[in-house]
């Protein structure tokens, strides 16, 4: 059985703990609040250069441009967004998790595919894994702007325009509530279907023509899809990070009452020990 100074300096050290625990969750609570605003302010942005974008590419369904059309797969790129660090649950484990598994049954070879890693977690994770991690970003801010990412998204959606990929896929985590994010899928380019769009499109006049204004619009529509992911994750990060602190002070204040019925039992007992000793010693004086 511990003693009661070693159960007394656990009870010390969960203290310490939880408060640290407790402090984390806070601060990813207030973290999760502006990044959830900050998503959502997005999505209406989002909404409308969708709306623009299709209605463009529609009055322009003659259009060669690389974006627009597919062609066949040699090699796939993977955009993957996760975290710098951890204490964030399940958050970056899901995603790598899927991302894995569905890179281990769609190719048979390193060759076919790379990785874009958004994260320090991500990136690690596949560098260890021997798989090919041909562009990375960490470091990023808990409220990214997007001149931060800029060069990132760029990089990433040149590399689809010059060939180095046939097909880019977004894997990220969407925010939905403070305890609900979904690892989500998505086929970034090419915009396959985006030209057919049989939706209520807005008429447009164009100068210049459709096929100039598609050159601009698309490459800032790809990367405002990225960006948009990327607010999502950051959301979902901290919503995350503070579902997993507060599980974490929940079971520290769990595990310091325990302790302290465990103190209590063995200081009374220890006090019992002493009042008997004391009686036995006085019984035996008579």
């Amino acid at each position: 059985m511990a003693s009661l100074r070693d159960i007394k300096s656990r009870i010390t050290s969960t203290k310490k703990m939880s408060q640290i625990t407790k402090a984390m969750q806070m601060v990813s609570a207030a973290k999760m609040n502006r990044a959830e605003l900050n998503a959502r302010s997005f999505v209406p942005y989002m909404e409308k250069i969708q709306e623009v974008t299709t209605s463009v590419a529609a009055g322009a369904k003659d259009s060669n441009h690389p974006m627009l059309k597919s062609r066949p797969v040699k090699k796939t790129g993977y955009i993957v967004i996760t975290a710098d660090r951890g204490l964030a649950g399940s958050y970056n484990s899901n995603i790598l998790r899927q991302l894995h598994q569905t890179i281990k049954s769609r190719h048979k070879s390193n060759d076919e595919f790379a990785i874009i890693a958004l994260g320090r977690v991500g990136r690690d994770f596949f560098k260890k894994r021997g798989m090919n991690v041909i562009l990375d970003i960490i470091g990023l801010h808990d409220q990214p702007a997007f001149a931060d990412i800029k060069d990132f998204t760029n990089k990433a959606v040149n590399m689809f325009a010059d060939g180095t990929f046939d097909e880019l896929y977004l894997y990220y985590s969407h925010y939905v509530n403070a305890i609900k994010y979904d690892v989500t899928e998505k086929k970034l380019l090419p915009f396959g279907d985006l030209a057919s769009n049989s939706g209520k499109l807005t008429s447009y006049e164009f100068e210049p023509s459709a096929e100039e204004i598609l050159e601009v619009l698309l490459p800032q529509y790809a990367e405002s899809l990225i960006y948009g992911a990327v607010l999502d994750s950051k959301a979902s990060e901290h919503a995350a990070r503070m579902t997993a602190m507060k599980s974490a002070t929940d079971n520290a204040n769990d595990i310091i009452h325990n302790l302290s019925l465990s103190y209590n039992r063995a200081r009374q007992a220890a006090i019992t020990q002493e009042i008997t000793e004391i009686v036995g010693g006085a019984a035996a004086l008579e």
